[in-house]
């Protein structure tokens, strides 16, 4: 009996799968064919579907366009100015009253009613308790903004340019002290104590909003007893503190040497802080 030859032409157009077959092909041959059409046609729209999921996780993971990012940078430039206002502010009119006759009558009047041989010494070291409570909330466990040793970088760059900066204009404007000593102006003590105030403030101003801004509390009084004590000028601490806050707000608005932290993946290294009568400093373990 001879032996009958069929012949199957598959062909996919347009979504659809076209067959071609010999008359004498049985219809079971025709149904598995059918079978087949379904099978392929499943196996496609599940590809397409695939792509299409990948297409739109490739669009989500793009960087963001150009756009985006100047609206960033211009966001981040609009909130260095809202920070900014205070020290703006504080410097301005420290300016304006600089060796003003109503600057030296307040320092009369205040003089007066603390007394003429007053003195406390309390402002030679309260600059430096926002330091101290800054390293005292990361012994604590309290979520900061930074790693420890970040913090103590843009402290050290704060304080740097702060210093700089205010013992410059000391030279430069060679004020007379209430006292009759040099270099009134601005207040190094001040410029100190609100540097450090700011640090706090930034480090934990998301996290224990009491902490963050306590720092302020030490600031201002440091600043008041330089007056008190008659080390200084009204001028000198306004313009102190101003200093102090702008430098470390532009500190922290630019971040220099952000990826510098070689102590990031250790756990084996305690940093604290030593402060006593005489000297101060920071007491570095690490363990093997």
């Amino acid at each position: 009996m001879p032996t009958q030859q069929a012949f199957i032409i598959l062909q996919y157009a347009s979504g659809s799968l076209i067959f071609i077959q010999n008359p004498e092909v049985s219809l079971t041959k025709i149904l598995n064919i059918k079978k087949m059409r379904i099978t392929i046609n499943i196996l496609l729209l599940s590809m397409l579907l695939n792509v299409s999921n990948i297409n739109g996780q490739s669009a989500n993971d793009m960087p963001a366009a150009p756009s985006d990012q100047k609206n960033d940078s211009t966001r981040s430039a609009v909130v260095l100015i809202k920070k900014g206002i205070v020290p703006v502010a504080l410097i301005s009119i420290g300016l304006i009253a600089n060796n003003s006759n109503c600057e030296k009558q307040f320092q009369e009047n205040l003089r007066n009613k603390a007394g003429n041989d007053y003195e406390f010494k309390i402002d030679d070291y309260l600059p430096y308790v926002p330091i101290v409570e800054m390293y005292a909330a990361d012994a604590l466990g309290v979520n900061a903004r930074n790693h420890w040793f970040d913090q103590t970088k843009y402290m050290v760059i704060s304080n740097v340019v702060t210093s700089l900066i205010t013992h410059g204009l000391k030279r430069i404007t060679n004020k007379t002290r209430p006292n009759g000593s040099p270099h009134s102006f601005p207040s190094g003590h001040t410029s100190f104590a609100f540097t450090n105030a700011t640090v706090l403030m930034n480090e934990f101003n998301t996290t224990s909003p009491v902490l963050a801004y306590s720092g302020y509390v030490f600031a201002t009084t440091t600043g008041a007893f330089r007056m008190v004590n008659n080390w200084h000028w009204l001028s000198d601490v306004l313009v102190g503190a101003g200093i102090g806050m702008f430098v470390t707000e532009l500190v922290y608005y630019f971040e220099p040497f952000r990826k510098f932290n070689p102590f990031k993946k250790t756990r084996n290294i305690t940093l604290t802080p030593q402060i006593d009568e005489r000297s101060y400093g920071f007491y570095l373990a690490y363990r093997f």
